[in-house]
């Protein structure tokens, strides 16, 4: 069976560029365009995966990490977080919240198909 990767991000033409990426690796891919969607998503589909953006409508990545981090129903799903924030801070305060890795945009394909790999245990 394929394992489910929820993407949230606003940026519509990028979860489409990611889908069909994932897609093509054999992945089933959610997507989500705000926090909030994909918060709701997650709960609902339990994805073995999350990539999530930080700057997010609705609910930031941030608030949708710790929250699903802090239920012991979802704690254990891996969470990328995917974003164009850079700064020690932004990675220190995501790694905070539990997220498992961080990738910046513009990003390199391979590299967030290894860590998917990688986080995935395959």
């Amino acid at each position: 069976m394929a394992k489910k990767i929820l993407i949230v991000d606003d940026e519509v033409q990028l979860v489409e560029m990611v889908k069909m990426r994932l897609e093509a690796a054999g992945y089933q891919t959610i997507a989500a365009y705000d926090g909030q969607d994909g918060f709701d998503k997650a709960k609902k589909d339990k994805p073995d995966l999350i990539i999530l953006d930080l700057m997010l409508p609705k609910m930031d990545g941030y608030k949708v990490c710790g929250l699903l981090k802090n239920d012991a129903r979802y704690s254990k799903i891996p969470i990328i977080m995917f974003t164009a924030r850079v700064q020690d801070e932004d990675i220190r305060l995501g790694k905070d919240l539990g997220a498992e890795e961080y990738v910046t945009k513009p990003f390199d394909p391979k590299i967030l198909l290894s860590k998917i790999k990688e986080l995935l245990g395959e």
